[in-house]
């Protein structure tokens, strides 16, 4: 899991506190997307709705994994787009986004946290290991497994600052403020300190501790903050309203190089 730049020959990530993602549509490589993200087309671009399963697992076990992501509140199929031309995706909510790169790897993320990716990657639906993170954590009892060769790309509220854990390091964050992280971190949720510092603290009272080895991101903006805040300044004026939430965004990438696919993408420098 590898942390990539923001532009290169493929694909283009412009804008500011609502990001854009730019993707080029080439034969040799399969791009897909969350169903609802796409913005514009344009070239000779065919787009086809398809069940988010590999190939080759046959009806059964596509329907099957429909089916988990229904009950997970996620969209039953995938949008694949072929031909040659671009496609514009974006998120939801003001954030950012996040190019990671995956050769013969797997990653977990947040629900709603993918967009789109470029080559063979496979999304499914992870259940929480431990019974506290799927309560008290912040990011539910489902979370996204992304698996494969090629660059996955994800978005989420605010800032996105990636932190390496050496192994057996720690790192304690607030909950919901995990975007994800590598399948060799250990997740779990704890005590926030004392009761006194949980009740009055502000920052309630369990926190996800992550364990090395491996890469995290995290958000600097949680959608349920965000609510939170645009719901307290409605009742303001408008001089006092929520533009300085707007103020959020920063950010950057580090480019690699990988076996396969993803090595294909990257290999070479870019024309």
């Amino acid at each position: 899991m590898k942390i990539l730049d923001r532009q290169t020959k493929y694909y283009d990530i412009v804008g500011d506190n609502l990001e854009m993602l730019k993707i080029n549509i080439e034969p040799q490589f399969k791009v897909f997307a969350e169903a609802g993200k796409m913005i514009y087309t344009r070239g000779n671009v065919v787009m086809e709705s398809r069940m988010p399963e590999k190939e080759g697992t046959g009806l059964l076990g596509k329907v099957m994994g429909a089916g988990k992501r229904a009950l997970a509140g996620e969209s039953l199929l995938f949008t694949y787009y072929e031909g040659n031309g671009q496609a514009g995706f974006a998120g939801d909510f003001p954030g950012r986004i996040l190019p990671i790169g995956l050769s013969n790897q797997t990653m977990l993320a947040q629900k709603d946290a993918f967009i789109a990716a470029i080559g063979e990657i496979d999304i499914s639906i992870a259940m929480q290991k431990k019974i506290g993170g799927a309560l008290f954590g912040g990011e539910g009892l489902i979370v996204e497994k992304i698996t494969g060769d090629g660059v996955v790309f994800i978005h989420a509220g605010g800032d996105l600052v990636t932190f390496e854990l050496d192994a057996g390091e720690s790192m304690k964050i607030d909950t919901g403020s995990v975007v994800a992280w590598e399948d060799s971190v250990s997740y779990d949720v704890q005590m926030a300190g004392s009761v006194k510092s949980a009740i009055f603290g502000g920052e309630g009272i369990f926190l996800t501790t992550l364990t090395g080895p491996g890469t995290i991101v995290i958000q600097t903006m949680t959608l349920s903050k965000l609510r939170r805040q645009v719901g307290f300044s409605a009742g303001k004026s408008e001089s006092g309203g929520i533009g300085s939430m707007a103020k959020t965004l920063g950010g950057a990438g580090a480019a690699m190089g990988a076996g396969g696919i993803l090595g294909s993408l990257f290999g070479k420098d870019d024309d």
